[in-house]
């Protein structure tokens, strides 16, 4: 059964991961063909985080705008009615004051039965007027202010659609050159295998990563495909570890702490790294495109080991993780439940 799980991926752990790939083989053949490569990808990956933190504070500010708009909206329809009402009074009294005003103000005065009471209603209905024509011109002005900031809005938010549209071509172009840089990575490691000149660890600069638990799954983002046990005309028995379906390149750190026992190239496994731990057990990381470490080495947990690659027995690029009772192999244990007792559930 297929499964998967994802993690946020650092960007900083990224480009430092790939910046060793750019970095000289220790073998005295190499031509240092990689070092370009590795250079592409590591711009390539800052342009793409530079790309990808502008996309999402686009979108954020461009939510943010739709929201106002809406507001505003509301604003101007709560506006609308409350005009619509004072219309309608304004309506009923000038209709009264026709009904009522067929004779002059004198006239009225000389015929009613109190003059006094007449001048109050009279003057009533002048600051009825008068609040009216206040009110009416409030709530023209404040439709006005809501009308120019609805419009402001609605600029500003065409403006960050069209922003973020350039945004996701420009993500899109990048992702594609990094494809190409990955494939050109994973053929020089292969070439690399294959003549028999495995590259030397590199050493890239890279922040310290400290964890608060003491084991970690090998890589952050990853689909689990092969599992232990499973079978294939791949092998030669059954699977002897659990596959991590990642691209190229992909930083592949180790499990928990321990020492570095075994850094080959060649065989079925590619390029591989064993680790070896204080309670005696060891991990495996294969098929790797690059190596970060070297025999001897002490790691601590999440320490970075390599990249992973294509390298070896693989149809696609994909970290082979074992745990194993020896560093040798013949020894390996089913690496799910191993992990899942020391806290990591994959």
């Amino acid at each position: 059964m297929r499964s998967s799980r994802r993690h946020p991926l650092l960007v900083p752990a990224l480009l430092c991961a790939f910046a060793a790939l750019g970095a000289r083989p220790t073998d005295a053949t190499d031509t240092g063909a990689g070092s370009g490569a590795g250079a592409e990808v590591i711009r390539l990956y800052e342009d793409a985080a530079a790309a990808t933190r502008r996309y999402e504070e686009g979108r954020r500010a461009a939510e943010a705008q739709r929201a106002r708009a809406r507001r505003y909206e509301r604003l101007l329809d709560r506006q609308r009615e409350e005009t619509a009402v004072i219309n309608e009074d304004l309506g009923r009294i000038a209709r009264a004051q026709y009904r009522g005003g067929g004779l002059p103000l004198t006239a009225r005065m000389l015929l009613a039965d109190d003059p006094d009471e007449l001048m109050r209603g009279q003057r009533a209905v002048r600051q009825a007027d008068l609040a009216v024509d206040r009110a009416i011109g409030r709530s023209r002005r404040a439709e006005a202010r809501l009308a120019a900031d609805e419009a402001r809005a609605e600029a500003a938010w065409r403006g960050l659609e069209q922003r973020n549209t350039e945004l996701a071509a420009l993500k899109q172009d990048i992702a594609r050159r990094l494809a190409a840089a990955r494939s050109r990575l994973q053929g020089e490691a292969a070439a690399s295998v294959a003549a028999g000149t495995c590259p030397g660890a590199v050493r890239p600069d890279r922040p310290e990563t400290r964890f608060s638990r003491p084991w970690v799954a090998p890589v952050e983002t990853y689909d689990l495909s092969a599992s232990f046990g499973s079978g294939g005309t791949r092998w030669a028995h059954r699977h002897t570890g659990q596959d991590f379906a990642v691209p190229v390149g992909t930083p592949v750190r180790s499990a928990g702490a321990g020492r570095v026992v075994r850094v080959s190239c060649g065989g079925a496994f590619g390029i591989q790294v064993v680790v070896q731990h204080p309670d005696g057990y060891c991990t495996q990381y294969a098929h790797l495109s690059a190596v970060t470490v070297d025999p001897g080495d002490r790691v601590g947990t999440g320490e970075w080991v390599g990249q992973s690659g294509d390298t070896g027995n693989s149809t696609g690029p994909h970290l082979h993780f074992e745990v194993r009772v020896t560093p040798e192999p013949g020894s390996a244990l089913d690496p799910v439940p191993w992990l899942a007792r020391r806290g990591v559930s994959l």
